[in-house]
Protein backbone atom coordinates (compact mmCIF):
# COMPACT_ATOMS: atom_id res chain seq x y z
CA UNK A 1 0.00 0.00 0.00
CA UNK A 2 1.58 3.26 -1.17
CA UNK A 3 2.27 5.30 2.11
CA UNK A 4 0.25 9.48 1.95
CA UNK A 5 2.44 11.90 1.33
CA UNK A 6 2.86 14.35 4.98
CA UNK A 7 2.08 17.74 4.21
CA UNK A 8 4.25 19.85 4.77
CA UNK A 9 3.28 23.33 7.14
CA UNK A 10 4.49 25.99 8.92
CA UNK A 11 6.22 26.23 11.57
CA UNK A 12 7.87 29.51 13.40
CA UNK A 13 11.38 28.49 12.16
CA UNK A 14 10.22 27.14 8.60
CA UNK A 15 8.97 31.08 8.69
CA UNK A 16 12.56 32.46 9.41
CA UNK A 17 13.71 30.11 6.99
CA UNK A 18 11.38 31.05 4.03
CA UNK A 19 11.31 34.67 5.10
CA UNK A 20 15.15 34.36 4.08
CA UNK A 21 14.88 32.61 1.11
CA UNK A 22 12.63 34.73 -0.69
CA UNK A 23 14.62 37.86 0.37
CA UNK A 24 17.04 36.35 -1.55
CA UNK A 25 15.35 36.02 -4.50
CA UNK A 26 12.81 39.18 -4.43
CA UNK A 27 14.59 42.48 -3.81
CA UNK A 28 10.66 43.41 -2.50
CA UNK A 29 10.61 41.11 0.29
CA UNK A 30 14.13 41.66 1.08
CA UNK A 31 13.20 45.37 1.85
CA UNK A 32 10.21 44.25 4.06
CA UNK A 33 12.59 41.66 5.79
CA UNK A 34 14.95 44.49 5.86
CA UNK A 35 13.10 47.10 7.44
CA UNK A 36 10.37 45.22 9.45
CA UNK A 37 11.57 41.77 10.51
CA UNK A 38 10.52 38.49 9.78
CA UNK A 39 6.27 38.26 9.60
CA UNK A 40 4.10 37.14 12.29
CA UNK A 41 2.70 33.27 12.30
CA UNK A 42 -0.75 34.76 12.09
CA UNK A 43 -2.04 31.26 13.19
CA UNK A 44 -5.02 30.51 14.53
CA UNK A 45 -7.03 27.67 15.58
CA UNK A 46 -8.73 25.56 13.25
CA UNK A 47 -12.37 24.80 13.34
CA UNK A 48 -16.06 25.70 13.33
CA UNK A 49 -15.28 29.31 15.33
CA UNK A 50 -12.50 31.02 13.03
CA UNK A 51 -14.36 29.73 10.05
CA UNK A 52 -17.32 31.42 11.41
CA UNK A 53 -14.77 34.63 12.28
CA UNK A 54 -12.80 34.92 8.73
CA UNK A 55 -16.83 34.39 7.28
CA UNK A 56 -17.56 38.14 9.19
CA UNK A 57 -14.09 39.25 7.76
CA UNK A 58 -15.72 38.92 4.27
CA UNK A 59 -15.91 42.57 2.74
CA UNK A 60 -15.33 44.27 5.62
CA UNK A 61 -12.51 45.78 8.14
CA UNK A 62 -10.64 43.62 10.57
CA UNK A 63 -11.40 45.76 13.07
CA UNK A 64 -15.02 45.65 12.35
CA UNK A 65 -15.19 41.65 11.82
CA UNK A 66 -13.20 41.54 15.12
CA UNK A 67 -15.29 43.14 16.97
CA UNK A 68 -18.59 41.50 15.96
CA UNK A 69 -17.39 38.60 16.48
CA UNK A 70 -15.99 39.14 20.24
CA UNK A 71 -19.52 40.07 20.30
CA UNK A 72 -20.87 36.82 19.15
CA UNK A 73 -18.39 35.12 21.54
CA UNK A 74 -19.11 36.73 24.29
CA UNK A 75 -23.05 36.60 23.79
CA UNK A 76 -22.44 32.54 23.89
CA UNK A 77 -20.66 32.37 26.51
CA UNK A 78 -16.93 32.72 25.37
CA UNK A 79 -17.32 29.75 22.87
CA UNK A 80 -18.98 29.74 19.53
CA UNK A 81 -20.18 26.47 19.20
CA UNK A 82 -22.49 25.29 16.56
CA UNK A 83 -25.16 24.19 19.24
CA UNK A 84 -24.88 27.79 20.66
CA UNK A 85 -24.90 29.53 17.38
CA UNK A 86 -28.14 27.89 16.21
CA UNK A 87 -29.77 29.01 19.14
CA UNK A 88 -29.66 32.60 18.61
CA UNK A 89 -32.54 34.01 16.37
CA UNK A 90 -32.19 36.35 13.84
CA UNK A 91 -32.68 39.50 16.22
CA UNK A 92 -30.16 38.51 18.15
CA UNK A 93 -27.73 38.04 15.27
CA UNK A 94 -28.77 41.62 13.79
CA UNK A 95 -28.18 43.11 17.92
CA UNK A 96 -24.87 41.85 17.67
CA UNK A 97 -23.80 43.63 13.87
CA UNK A 98 -24.30 40.66 12.06
CA UNK A 99 -25.54 40.96 8.99
CA UNK A 100 -28.82 39.06 7.09
CA UNK A 101 -26.51 37.52 4.64
CA UNK A 102 -23.63 36.14 6.90
CA UNK A 103 -26.53 34.99 9.48
CA UNK A 104 -27.44 32.98 6.48
CA UNK A 105 -23.98 31.88 6.13
CA UNK A 106 -22.82 30.79 9.80
CA UNK A 107 -25.98 29.33 10.36
CA UNK A 108 -25.82 26.75 7.09
CA UNK A 109 -22.26 26.28 8.38
CA UNK A 110 -23.66 25.61 12.06
CA UNK A 111 -26.07 22.64 10.93
CA UNK A 112 -24.00 21.16 8.42
CA UNK A 113 -21.47 20.71 11.26
CA UNK A 114 -24.03 19.84 13.97
CA UNK A 115 -25.33 17.62 12.15
CA UNK A 116 -21.82 15.54 11.60
CA UNK A 117 -22.33 16.24 7.50
CA UNK A 118 -19.03 17.90 7.66
CA UNK A 119 -16.27 18.09 9.88
CA UNK A 120 -13.32 20.57 10.33
CA UNK A 121 -11.17 17.84 11.56
CA UNK A 122 -11.25 16.12 7.99
CA UNK A 123 -9.74 19.18 6.02
CA UNK A 124 -6.05 18.69 8.34
CA UNK A 125 -5.65 15.48 6.46
CA UNK A 126 -6.40 16.88 2.42
CA UNK A 127 -4.38 18.36 0.35
CA UNK A 128 -4.97 21.68 -0.45
CA UNK A 129 -6.91 21.58 -3.60
CA UNK A 130 -9.80 18.85 -2.12
CA UNK A 131 -10.07 21.62 1.01
CA UNK A 132 -11.02 24.30 -1.15
CA UNK A 133 -13.90 21.88 -3.01
CA UNK A 134 -14.19 20.97 0.48
CA UNK A 135 -15.29 24.65 2.12
CA UNK A 136 -16.73 26.21 -1.15
CA UNK A 137 -19.74 23.70 -1.24
CA UNK A 138 -20.96 25.41 1.78
CA UNK A 139 -22.66 28.59 0.76
CA UNK A 140 -21.07 31.86 1.44
CA UNK A 141 -17.20 30.75 1.37
CA UNK A 142 -16.10 31.23 -1.16
CA UNK A 143 -11.77 30.89 -2.67
CA UNK A 144 -10.80 33.88 -0.15
CA UNK A 145 -12.33 32.28 2.26
CA UNK A 146 -10.74 28.80 1.87
CA UNK A 147 -7.66 29.67 1.64
CA UNK A 148 -7.45 31.68 4.64
CA UNK A 149 -8.50 28.87 6.38
CA UNK A 150 -6.05 26.68 4.62
CA UNK A 151 -2.73 29.54 5.22
CA UNK A 152 -3.93 30.89 8.80
CA UNK A 153 -5.44 27.43 10.39
CA UNK A 154 -4.19 24.85 8.48
CA UNK A 155 -0.78 26.42 7.82
CA UNK A 156 0.27 25.60 4.65
CA UNK A 157 3.01 26.59 3.19
CA UNK A 158 2.40 27.81 -0.64
CA UNK A 159 -1.12 29.60 -0.56
CA UNK A 160 -1.64 33.04 -2.08
CA UNK A 161 -5.28 34.23 -1.02
CA UNK A 162 -7.53 35.09 -3.92
CA UNK A 163 -8.64 38.90 -3.84
CA UNK A 164 -7.20 39.83 -0.84
CA UNK A 165 -6.61 43.78 -1.14
CA UNK A 166 -4.10 44.02 1.48
CA UNK A 167 -1.53 41.74 -0.52
CA UNK A 168 -2.55 43.17 -3.80
CA UNK A 169 -1.92 46.82 -2.75
CA UNK A 170 0.98 45.97 -0.44
CA UNK A 171 2.71 44.42 -4.06
CA UNK A 172 1.58 47.30 -6.10
CA UNK A 173 3.40 49.22 -3.52
CA UNK A 174 6.71 47.62 -3.51
CA UNK A 175 6.45 46.82 -6.77
CA UNK A 176 6.12 50.50 -7.88
CA UNK A 177 2.50 49.29 -9.87
CA UNK A 178 0.31 52.00 -11.20
CA UNK A 179 -2.76 49.41 -10.00
CA UNK A 180 -3.07 46.60 -7.79
CA UNK A 181 -2.29 43.74 -10.03
CA UNK A 182 -5.26 40.85 -10.46
CA UNK A 183 -5.17 37.09 -8.49
CA UNK A 184 -3.85 35.82 -12.18
CA UNK A 185 -1.17 38.87 -12.41
CA UNK A 186 -0.28 38.18 -8.58
CA UNK A 187 0.33 34.37 -9.21
CA UNK A 188 2.18 34.65 -12.23
CA UNK A 189 4.48 37.42 -10.80
CA UNK A 190 4.82 35.57 -7.36
CA UNK A 191 5.94 31.97 -9.46
CA UNK A 192 9.59 32.78 -7.86
CA UNK A 193 8.55 32.35 -4.39
CA UNK A 194 6.81 28.89 -4.61
CA UNK A 195 6.88 26.57 -2.31
CA UNK A 196 7.01 29.47 0.61
CA UNK A 197 3.99 31.87 -0.92
CA UNK A 198 2.10 31.64 2.78
CA UNK A 199 5.15 33.37 3.91
CA UNK A 200 5.71 35.77 1.12
CA UNK A 201 1.92 36.56 1.54
CA UNK A 202 2.41 37.20 5.65
CA UNK A 203 6.15 39.53 4.80
CA UNK A 204 2.79 41.70 2.29
CA UNK A 205 0.51 41.88 5.59
CA UNK A 206 4.07 42.79 7.69
CA UNK A 207 4.38 45.55 4.59
CA UNK A 208 0.69 46.44 4.76
CA UNK A 209 0.58 47.10 8.76
CA UNK A 210 3.66 48.88 8.67
CA UNK A 211 1.29 51.53 6.12
CA UNK A 212 -2.52 50.82 8.26
CA UNK A 213 -3.30 50.62 11.68
CA UNK A 214 -4.73 47.51 10.49
CA UNK A 215 -2.76 43.75 10.04
CA UNK A 216 -3.98 43.63 6.87
CA UNK A 217 -6.93 43.78 4.63
CA UNK A 218 -9.30 41.22 4.65
CA UNK A 219 -11.76 41.17 1.36
CA UNK A 220 -12.80 38.76 -0.82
Amino acid sequence: MARTKAILTLTPRRLQFASRWLAERDSALKRVLDEHGYPEMWARSPGFSTAVHVILEQQVSLASANATFYRLEEKLGGTVTPEALLKLSETEFKELGVTRQKILYVRLLAEQVASGSFSFASLARMPNDLVRSAMTKHKGIGIWTSDIYLSECLLRCDILPKGDIGVQEAFRVLKGLEVRPTHEELEAMTEHWRPWRSVGTRMLWKFYQSRHSLRKGSHQ
